[in-house]
Formats: structure tokens, sequence, C-alpha cells
């Protein structure tokens, strides 16, 4: 082990943290996936092994985007903002339809689809991260620093809302956290959360999802009043998590995998309480929350102010993100389709999601080269 960290850089929390829920992840989708596999006459190591090789294919590239200085990401940014509008409106006309939501594009070759909201997650994010660095000169003027940012995040929020309601909240949620640490001031950050009711509101009512969005939140608010089926999956979940005990049925041996929708994603973790019991769901929810707390840490010693705003952003999203699963799961939350983070089943999702873990190692480990620069000044100094 000793020897693995020698090879890698930044906080090794974290990373002991991203092996323990690659691990988890493994166990997990292989337990998952037995129904489907059987419904569709293949054996369940063919999913355990295609989800073995996007893990395997995430840690790879969470390894390089740790090697490269995180400065870097200021101008990665720029090109990602350009490539992210005109893909999130390619996806709203011609991407991939399913349960009447265009949220996928397939990629050519491969024939692999993926969700273009996690690719506008990580350009927003990194995009406020840079602008925000670079405006703090000007923060308080509204052509050079608030049109710009205000622009950009609204835009990405109306794309993304109108086909991915949960994401596009928890995405616009991260944005004013980090215009607050940008110094925008109260009055700015104001207008830009009422844009944001706005055309939350508009795309709930008079988008083209809104029946689906009134339905869950209807169903959430009183699932005593609605169809059966359309609280099927969140009844479902409950019994999993209500079955699970203290210490859970044992890996493998869930039942509620053959009645629960996506138990391999969306509901994963009502899967994992089954299984593990309340003590493997505490423990699943103290890895983020740890992961959280080092976060923290690598922003509260990040010398520049880039570094803190990008540690922050996408750090805050992940575990905003996980929140979000594991309470849709337990029945505190309206039915999402938001993943865990790095233990869902999912191809490109964990892709996106590793490089946003390499980058905030990124970030970590330029934290480290300066404490050791600080330290070599201090020896030097005694001698």
């Amino acid at each position: 082990m000793e020897r693995i960290f020698n090879k890698t850089k930044g906080d090794r929390w974290i990373w002991i943290i991203v092996i323990l829920l690659s691990i988890w992840s493994l166990m997990a989708v292989y337990s998952a996936t037995g129904t489907i596999a059987y419904k569709k006459g293949v054996g369940s190591e063919a999913y355990l092994i295609k989800h073995l090789i996007f893990i395997v294919g995430g840690i790879a590239l969470m390894y390089f985007s740790h090697l490269l200085d995180y400065r870097h990401y200021a101008g990665i940014s720029k090109l990602l903002m350009v490539i992210t509008i005109p893909l999130l409106l390619y996806t709203l006309l011609f991407g991939a339809n399913v349960n009447d939501a265009s949220r996928w594009v397939t990629i050519p070759i491969i024939n692999q689809t993926f969700q273009t909201s996690d690719l506008a997650k990580l350009a927003l994010i990194t995009f406020l991260a840079r602008t925000l660095t670079r405006k703090q000169e000007n923060i308080k003027d509204v052509k050079k620093a608030f049109i710009p940012i205000m622009g950009s995040v609204c835009a990405v929020f109306i794309l993304i809302a109108l086909a991915n309601l949960s994401t596009a909240i928890m995405l616009f949620g991260v944005s004013v956290l980090l215009l607050i640490m940008g110094r925008i001031s109260i009055k700015q950050i104001s207008i830009v959360v009422l844009a944001g009711m706005v055309l939350l509101t508009a795309v709930i009512f008079l988008g083209p999802r809104r029946q689906t969005y009134i339905s869950r939140f209807q169903t959430f608010l009183h699932p005593e009043k609605v169809d059966p089926d359309k609280s099927f999956q969140a009844n479902q979940a409950k019994i999993a998590v209500a079955t699970g005990g203290l210490f859970g049925k044992g890996p493998g041996n869930s039942t509620q995998r053959n009645y629960l929708p996506h138990p391999y994603s969306d509901f994963v973790y009502a899967l994992i309480i089954e299984e593990y019991g309340l003590v493997g769901g505490v423990t699943l929810l103290i890895l983020y929350l740890v992961f959280l707390y080092r976060c923290v840490l690598i922003v509260t010693y990040s010398p520049k102010a880039f570094g803190a705003l990008l540690a922050a952003g996408l750090s805050f999203s992940l575990t905003i993100q996980a929140f979000a699963n594991m309470a849709v799961a337990v029945g505190l939350g309206p039915v999402t389709g938001v993943p865990l983070p790095l233990v869902s089943m999912g191809g490109t999702s964990i892709l996106f999601t590793s490089i946003a873990f390499g980058i905030i190692l990124s970030v970590s480990r330029d934290v480290e080269e300066n404490k050791e620069k600080e330290r070599k000044k201090v020896i030097i100094g005694e001698v």
C-alpha cells in the first residue's frame, strides 16, 4: 500500500475513500444486476466486468487529472464552456429520449451514451472558479463581472433543467455558494437567486416535463392520494431500507433487487442498506462526510483563490449529489434519478466524477508541495 501511495500525490484520505467506494460499488452492482442479467439472458459477470472497466478507467483518469497542475484547468474551462452550451442544446433537440427526457447523446464508434449534464457540471464549476478569480479587482462591476457570471450560470441552469431538474437545482446551489465565496455582493447574489427561482418556476409549470415534475412532488408529499404505480419506486426502496435491519441480510442476499427499479444506479443506497444494514448505510454516509471534511481542509490551506474555489465547487457538487441520492433512497425527498458518486453503476458519469476527484487531488497536491517548501525554508533558516 505504501508503494502505491508513493506514486500518487494529494490527500491520502481521499485516495483511500475512492478505493473504498470503488470496491463497495463493485460488490453492490454485482448483487444488483443479477435480476436484469437473468431477464436479458446473460451472466451477471458481464455487467460486473463492464462496470469494472469503467471503474479502472475512472481511476486512471483520476490519476492523470491529479498529475496536471490545477492552474491549467482555468484555460481548459473556457474550452469546456464553448463545448457545453451547444452540446446541451443538441441534447435537448436530438438526444436519446428516455422517460420523456432528452439527457443522453450517443458517442459514435463506441456506441456509448453519456449524460451531457455531467460535462456541464464540470465545465460550469471550473469556469466560475476561473472567472471569480480573474474578476476579483472588478468583482462589484456589473458589466465586467456580474453579467458574464450570471449569464453562464442561468444559461447552463435552464438548459439542464428542461430535462434534468434535480441536477440543475443542485448545480445552481453550488454556483451560489461559489458566488458567496467569490465575494459577489449580497445584492447581486439576490438577483441571481431571484432569476433562478423565476426560471425554476417556469420549468416546473411550463416546461416539457412539467407533468413529471408536478407528479413527483405530489407523490412525495401525498403518496396516499396518487396512483400506487407512481409511488412504486419509493415504496420498494422503503421496504429495502426497513428490512435491512441493523446489520443487513448480507452481501448478495437482497430480495428487493427483484422489484426495485434501477437498484444498481438510482436506488443503490437502498440496496446497500438492505444488504449491509444501518451499519453499512451509516458507514457509507461517513465516507462522504470525511471526504467533505478533507476537501474543506484543502480549501482552507490552498494559497490561491482559484484552487480554493475549484476544490470547494467540485467537492460541494459531489457531496450534495451523494446526499440527494441517499435522501431519495430513504424517503426524505422526491425521486430524482441522481446517481450515487463512484458507487452507482454508470459509464461516462463515473469517468466525469473521477476527473472531478482528480482535480480536487491536484489542488491538494499543490497544497502539500507548498507546505513542503515552507518546511524546507524553516529548516534552512534554523541551520
